[in-house]
């Protein structure tokens, strides 16, 4: 079924209203990182791809750093190899760890990059083992229970936390007009490979590149209060009042600390944004209403 015809006022008139945002962002680099609904979703998956050609189009660099935790646990499945979790994250044994590697590496790094360049875009796959293109080291996780007088330090494997990330590939890449399209696997100093988690490795390569902004792509709708409304125009430290008293918790706190680090580290701002509307990033960019919760350090809050 084709779309309904649209007024060609209508078309001229949206486009003369990007106009402002597009002079004000060319030029600018935009890390994205790609998951949940928007990566798993077909008609969210093609609107993805078209947002990020046409970004790029208009001058803004892209940079993509993507997940695929439910596509590992699929093979994993089919090889009939155990998924085990500390703390939410996967424990990666060397066995674990090869089938992260074909996984995020390959099947869905090639998966983006192909859909990319099939809406006219310039993709090209990369991860962290590139050009030495992030540097990790072992992530140290800790538990304790309230019968213990100490905690106790827990070794899940391959997991791994960035330690420093190299932007010279990603910046002669994008100068060449390609969009880089980063899996979050990270390589130390004696050649290990560690699973890390993408959001923490979009935060660090933002903060890196010192991007214009940091959008994290997700599942529900953004910071929301206790009625349910979308919180945005958060400053840093209303961020951290948040936290402290309770009202960011469970599975969305991590999300925000990687959020809020990145402001606090020189990206100018982060996004918490919903990846199940269609064009949800381009709605951010381009638009003021937006489709989720903006951090950065001079913001005004108010509730979408």
């Amino acid at each position: 079924m084709s779309p309904h015809p649209r007024d060609p006022r209508q078309v001229v008139e949206v486009l003369s209203e990007a106009l402002p945002y597009i002079q004000r962002f060319s030029g600018k680099t935009v890390v994205v990182k790609y998951g949940g609904n928007a990566m798993t979703e077909e008609t969210l998956v093609d609107s993805f791809a078209r947002d990020m050609v046409l970004m790029k189009e208009v001058g803004i660099n892209p940079v993509v750093v993507h997940g695929g935790g439910p596509q590992i646990g699929d093979l994993l499945a089919k090889l009939k190899i155990e998924s085990r979790f500390v703390n939410g994250m996967r424990v990666t044994d060397a066995e674990t760890m090869d089938v992260v590697e074909m996984v995020l590496g390959g099947l869905v790094n090639k998966s983006i990059v192909n859909l990319i360049n099939q809406c006219g875009g310039k993709a090209i796959g990369l991860t962290g083992k590139d050009s030495g293109l992030i540097r990790a080291r072992q992530l140290k996780v800790s538990h304790q229970s309230p019968e213990m007088t100490a905690p106790e330090i827990i070794d899940i494997g391959h997991v791994g936390e960035v330690e420093q990330v190299s932007t010279e590939l990603i910046e002669m890449l994008t100068a060449r007009d390609f969009i880089p399209v980063i899996a979050p696997i990270g390589v130390d100093d004696r050649g290990r490979s560690y699973n890390i988690n993408a959001d923490l490795v979009a935060g660090k390569v933002a903060e890196a590149l010192h991007a214009e902004k940091l959008m994290l792509l997700t599942n529900v709708a953004g910071l929301m209060n206790a009625e349910g409304e979308v919180l945005t125009g958060l400053s840093t430290a209303q961020v951290d009042g948040l936290i402290a008293d309770g009202t960011i918790h469970g599975g969305m706190l991590p999300k925000i600390r990687c959020a809020l680090e990145a402001v606090k580290h020189g990206v100018v701002s982060s996004h918490i944004i919903d990846g199940r509307v269609p064009h949800a990033t381009l709605l951010e960019i381009f638009t003021n209403a937006g489709v989720g919760t903006l951090i950065s350090d001079d913001a005004t809050p108010s509730v979408a």
